[in-house]
């Protein structure tokens, strides 16, 4: 079995859709206690190490993960975005030293694994005029990886929801010829709502005040702000209402035959909010870990508002695996190359 280590791992979308392709994941590296929790809960078997990754990352690595340099398949994981020191021009690891991807960098630079993957939001590619991205491949590049990139639509890969994700797959340079990655083509069927809402089980959330459930109530499935009465509209968004642009966030409500629109970590925010399309509500932490494409028997630990915010933190499992089952089959590809190549 290919083997993996992933930091930053959330509560475990990424990881799901990892050992669903296939791969045996060495440890997980979270530093917030709730989603550790999750992991641990969902998954005893794995090593999840609840720690600041800067404490991980200065250890002898291959000690520590009992594996030699080189032998790791994946490493994977999504850093957030922060802006880099651009003193002089050598753009290498030093100017990404107090990030937390100066971690994940120290992490390829010691392991060396066959491959990476690397998920961010769409934004990191504008984030300082385009200048941070830049940074990071430079940093990728000088660690030892040819790096290839594409934006997925988690909509296309089996997920209910509008969810565009920054896919950075690195391929170390020694294995260039050996290994090629090939991102995954789009499903012919794209799911909506109605394909997770209806019979999805009951669990935790919150509710609108009483007010704010009654304006909702007057909003159409698929409506917004502009749908209903434009002297109720007015006073529920007060200053937003001379704000320019559509606002089509605002009173947003989902309609069963549409996607969702990105899962958020709060149920409830006037300029982005999704509203149930068959009841006045939010959805529920549930509702949102099926739209994420979580299986129904991974269970969130910590508070509501903790449980929420690790589902809108995490990548689709559906998104994650089809990125992952694409990894494992180059992986076994260049093992089927070395196998004819030994026994010729």
């Amino acid at each position: 079995m290919y083997t993996s280590i992933e930091l930053f791992a959330g509560a475990g979308g990424l990881a799901l859709g990892v050992e669903k392709a296939g791969f045996d994941n060495l440890g997980l590296i979270e530093f917030d206690k709730d989603a550790a929790d999750t992991l641990k809960k969902n998954r005893p078997n794995w090593n999840v190490i609840n720690d600041d990754i800067a404490n991980i990352s200065c250890l002898d690595l291959e000690k520590y993960f009992s594996i030699n340099k080189g032998d790791l398949d994946l490493l994977s994981g999504g850093a957030p975005c922060q802006a880099f020191s651009y003193a002089g021009k050598r753009l290498g690891l030093e100017d990404a030293r107090g990030t937390l991807f100066y971690h994940y960098a120290v992490f390829l630079e010691k392991l060396q694994p066959k491959m990476f993957l690397f998920e961010n939001v769409r934004g990191l590619l504008t984030h300082n005029h385009g200048k941070t991205y830049t940074t990071m491949l430079n940093i990728f590049e000088k660690t030892g990886y040819v790096i290839d990139k594409q934006i997925l639509n988690a909509w296309e890969h089996g997920a209910p929801q509008k969810r565009e994700r920054l896919i950075t797959i690195g391929i170390r340079k020694d294995l260039i010829g050996k290994i090629k990655y090939t991102f995954p083509e789009s499903h012919k069927y794209k799911p909506v709502l109605r394909d997770v809402l209806l019979d999805c089980p009951e669990g935790p959330g919150v509710q609108y005040g009483e007010k704010k459930r009654k304006i909702f109530e007057l909003v159409p499935a698929g409506g917004y702000w502009r749908d209903i009465d434009p002297k109720i509209a007015k006073e529920y968004m007060k200053s937003c209402w001379d704000m320019e642009g559509g606002r089509t966030g605002i009173l947003r409500r989902m309609s069963l035959d549409e996607p969702s629109l990105t899962v958020l970590t709060s149920p409830s925010q006037k300029q982005t909010e999704r509203c149930h399309p068959l009841e006045a509500r939010p959805f529920t932490v549930r509702e949102n870990a099926r739209i994420q494409t979580f299986p129904d028997d991974w269970e969130f630990c910590g508070n509501v508002s903790s449980q929420y915010k690790q589902v809108g933190n995490a990548v689709p499992v559906s998104l994650a695996y089809d990125i992952a089952k694409e990894i494992k089959e180059s992986l076994e590809m260049a093992d089927r190359k070395e196998e004819l190549r030994e026994a010729i």
